[in-house]
């Protein structure tokens, strides 16, 4: 069973369709890279697996259960939304202690997630005079508190620097590692395709795609480089099989509709030699426009942040 499930949720506010009908599972042991414009539904989506929104129909759950059926949320799910809340006058330390206590973790783990998200010589400042970035930590620290099976973190790149951003891939690797869930929103998509083993991308509430990263980077096109000595043959021979292609610069062809297997196999059968047979891999973000489209999107719901 999948450590997260998503079945056939909607959500509706007043005219607005934030979700409609969107199924998707997150697997134990993986990072799934949640992706879609602002306004797309993924954070209508979130609050609907935590509880904090209740769908029209459908379900979001944790191994079978929805989220206040858990026993013990929040050793079981760590979430950050959005830009976490703190009190400013609390140390990041005593902020901890008290999410400890409130989910009954022992105190012991306070420091040791601190120093797991590298702020524990912060610990004892002020949460007011913490940059974005260790505030970003902090959240990710109370995330943690629990040492729970899975992960949900909304943007956690934000406010953290080149060297911060390392940490968290390195961080959410390191959680799959030991058999966590991770699920995970940006809109980073470079880091994305550092980051994750599989991406569920969704766009006016609705799916568009989903599976692991590779799968679904091929799915959504790419091509086949192919170039021959007897260039006159190789044509030849792709126009008798039906398979299109567009010839570049340096006299290669490009066929975007077939691979370089079904090529190699036609050409070995028409006796052309061969001098080159490359696939030509898309990049995320073209997958990524191709799929949802470039431009923002109307807004998920009243008083929410376009994510």
């Amino acid at each position: 069973m999948a450590a997260i499930e998503i079945n056939g949720i909607s959500k509706r506010f007043g005219s607005v369709q934030a979700v409609s009908d969107l199924s998707f599972e997150v697997e134990a042991g993986r990072v799934t890279g949640f992706l879609g414009p602002n306004g797309a539904g993924k954070s209508t989506t979130l609050r609907v697996l935590l509880g904090l929104v209740h769908a029209d129909g459908g379900s979001a759950t944790f191994d079978g259960r929805r989220f206040e059926q858990l026993p013990e949320p929040s050793a079981e799910v760590g979430a950050v939304l959005e830009e976490a809340s703190f009190h400013p006058g609390r140390t990041g330390r005593n902020h901890l202690r008290i999410l400890a206590a409130a989910g009954g973790h022992p105190a012991s783990r306070v420091n040791e997630v601190l120093d797991l998200v590298g702020i524990a010589p912060a610990g004892n400042r002020r949460v007011k005079g913490y940059s974005m970035g260790m505030r970003q930590r902090l959240a990710i620290a109370a995330a943690l508190l629990g040492d729970p099976e899975v992960l949900i973190l909304d943007e956690p790149a934000n406010g953290l620097d080149p060297p911060g951003i390392r940490w968290m891939r390195e961080l959410l690797r390191s959680e799959a590692g030991r058999g966590r869930a991770v699920l995970v929103s940006s809109h980073l998509l470079s880091e994305v395709a550092q980051s994750v083993d599989d991406i569920v991308v969704i766009s006016r509430g609705e799916l568009r795609a989903s599976g692991p990263l590779d799968e679904v980077i091929g799915a959504a096109g790419g091509a086949t480089r192919v170039k021959a000595p007897d260039a006159a043959g190789l044509a030849a021979a792709l126009d008798a099989a039906g398979i299109a292609y567009t010839k570049d610069r340096a006299g290669a062809l490009l066929a975007p509709d077939a691979s370089g297997e079904r090529i190699g196999a036609i050409a070995n059968e028409q006796r052309v030699a061969l001098s080159e047979l490359t696939p030509v891999t898309r990049s995320l973000e073209e997958v990524f426009f191709e799929l949802t489209g470039s431009r923002q999107e109307d807004g998920e719901g009243p008083g929410e942040v376009q994510t």
